[in-house]
């Protein structure tokens, strides 16, 4: 037996045991087979830069100089102070009381938001965002839930890391301050998560996201340079939408990597949906989707590297991809879609399109893809993290 056919032979052996994991208990059943604490070297670029340190209280703004992908460039409130955030309870989406989350994100300078205690934010209105904030759940269990959840609209250098966002509904038709001297009538919101219009210079890591009104996480208007990473997602219908409109073309320039995610149970299409742009989908594990995995329309450049496709057991929902296009084959068959390293189970398969070579997707290219054959221990700890002030997070 040759040793390309070896290690073909050890990979399947790998996943044929991590398959039956996810299939019987999703993420948690993984991390049980893994042992109760995952080892915090990895391979996982992101979290082996900070992990390890039993300091990281003291050093969160390390975190900032760990990112990768096309939102590597984004400090968040790197160079500003750290903002303590102590009241979960009293939400003015017009006068936030200092110590509010909310009261918090609207400020003109730099700042690193943490939190005090674990908390439930229930929000009345859409959270918006000014530039240079980092909202970091770490060493808390912070939720905001139930209600309004996140708009990062023009604006750029946002983090947010360690937050469990879930049951986010429209809200709108009322005044919202957007910073400490403005405030304005906001239209109804979608009811997304994380909702990015027109921002850039984002990232998104290490939080759990499920049963939205409308999008997990979507980036519209011209929305670029994000990454989005470590997380899971679950329970939910139109996870990402990635692009307004095929009609919008200003969504070209748009460049997103999607990495080391773990798209869990309860999953049903656009993980992501993009149109236009650039999209570097990288070493994420899919553990079954009800329509499609990934799709697009309006010529998007995808480059799909180094994930794990686990298709459900119904033989109608086997393909990964998506090509939305009113022509058909005819038009999509030009789209530069590719499947470079990706590990396809229990029958999954990516219709490709476009050209192969690697020159095609340069655009479409942001880090190096790790094996897939090394995920299993990587995506382990996608979501929130359960860390602990004085250890190793």
């Amino acid at each position: 037996m040759s040793t390309l056919s070896l290690s073909f032979l050890l990979i399947l052996l790998c996943f044929s045991s991590a398959y039956s994991t996810w299939s019987s208990g999703g993420r948690e059943g993984l991390r049980r087979q893994l042992g109760d604490e995952v080892p915090c070297r990895t391979g996982n670029p992101i979290d082996d830069c900070w992990r390890c340190d039993p300091d990281w209280d003291t050093n969160r703004k390390v975190l900032a100089d760990c990112g990768i992908g096309f939102g590597r460039n984004a400090i968040g409130g790197r160079d500003g102070e750290f903002y303590v955030v102590t009241d979960s309870d009293n939400d003015d989406p017009v006068n936030p009381s200092p110590g509010t989350l909310r009261h918090a994100v609207i400020q003109d300078v730099p700042l690193w938001i943490v939190f005090d205690h674990d908390m439930v934010i229930n929000l009345k209105e859409e959270l918006i965002m000014n530039s240079y904030k980092t909202i970091d759940g770490r060493g808390f269990n912070v939720q905001i839930g139930n209600g309004a959840c996140i708009t990062i609209q023009n604006v750029s250098n946002v983090i947010i890391h360690g937050i469990y966002i879930h049951g986010c509904v429209p809200t709108g038709n009322a005044m919202v301050r957007d910073r400490p001297d403005h405030y304005g009538k906001r239209g109804i919101s979608d009811g997304d998560g994380i909702s990015i219009f027109g921002g850039t210079d984002v990232w998104i890591d290490h939080c759990t996201l499920a049963d939205c009104h409308d999008g997990l996480i979507d980036a519209v208007y011209g929305s670029t340079l994000i990454t989005i990473s470590n997380n899971y997602m679950l329970d939910h219908n139109e996870v990402m939408l990635m692009g307004h409109s095929d009609d919008f073309l200003v969504d070209k320039k748009m460049q997103v990597t999607i990495a080391f995610n773990y798209f869990g149970e309860g999953l049903v299409q656009r993980m992501p949906r993009c149109r236009h742009g650039y999209f570097h989908i990288v070493n994420n594990v899919y553990t079954g989707w009800e329509m499609y995995a990934i799709g697009g329309s309006a010529n998007p450049t995808i480059n799909s590297q180094g994930n794990v496709f686990i298709a459900g057991d119904d033989n109608s929902t086997k393909e990964v991809t998506k090509h939305e296009s009113p022509v058909g084959y005819k038009e999509w068959k030009n789209w530069n879609w590719r499947s470079d390293g990706d590990l396809m189970l229990n029958g999954a398969y990516f219709k490709a399109s476009g050209q192969e070579a690697p020159a095609s997707y340069s655009k479409a290219s942001s880090m190096v893809a790790r094996p897939a054959s090394l995920l299993t221990a990587i995506t382990a700890s996608a979501g929130v993290l359960n860390c602990h002030i004085g250890q190793a997070c």
